[in-house]
C-alpha cells in the first residue's frame, strides 16, 4: 500500500464479477479507522453457495463472520466476491467454512475471529461448522450470532 490508505483498491468502484474459484479471489484489505479500539466486524452471507464435491449438487448456508480488527478491515466489495466465487467450488462444508475464515486470518492479522457456518441439510442432516481464533479480549461486546438452529417443519 501506498501513503494513501486506498490506492491499493481495484475492485471497488469498479466493475467486476466473481472469480472462478475462492484460490483465484483476491481480497483487499484497509487500514483499520480505530486502531488501538477493540470493536466487533460482523460480515453476515445469508446465501452462501458451494458444491458438494462427489455429487456436484449445490450446498446452501447462512455464515457469520465476526472479527475484531488489529491493523486492518477487509475491503466488503472483495469479501462479497471472494464469498460468491465458491459457487461453482466443490467442497466439503468444514473446508469451504475454514478456507474462509483462514483466508481473513491470513489477510487481516486480526485480534479474533469466528466464523459459524449454518449449513442447511445434506441427505436430511443439517452440519454447522464453528470456529474462532481463541478467546476475545475482555470487555467486549459480543453478540449472539442470532441464527436458529435447523429445525426443518417442526
Amino acid at each position: 500500500m501506498t501513503d494513501e490508505p486506498y490506492a491499493g483498491l481495484y475492485q471497488l468502484g469498479r466493475a467486476s464479477r466473481a472469480p472462478d474459484s475462492p484460490e483465484q479471489a483476491e481480497l483487499e484489505r484497509v487500514p483499520a479507522p480505530a486502531q488501538g479500539r477493540h470493536y466487533v466486524v460482523r460480515f453476515t452471507c445469508p446465501e452462501f453457495t458451494s458444491l458438494c464435491p462427489i455429487t456436484g449438487q449445490p450446498d446452501f448456508a447462512h455464515i457469520v463472520i465476526d472479527y475484531i480488527p488489529d491493523s486492518w478491515i477487509v475491503e466488503s466489495k472483495s469479501l462479497k466476491l471472494f464469498m460468491a466465487s465458491f459457487r461453482n467450488h466443490g467442497a466439503f462444508h468444514e473446508g469451504c467454512t475454514m478456507m474462509v475464515a483462514e483466508r481473513l486470518v491470513d489477510l487481516l492479522a486480526p485480534l479474533w475471529l469466528r466464523i459459524g457456518a449454518y449449513w442447511y441439510p445434506r441427505g436430511g442432516i443439517p452440519i454447522d461448522v464453528f470456529w474462532q481464533t481463541g478467546a476475545p479480549p475482555d470487555g467486549v461486546f459480543l453478540p449472539d450470532q442470532g441464527v436458529a438452529p435447523y429445525r426443518g417443519r417442526g
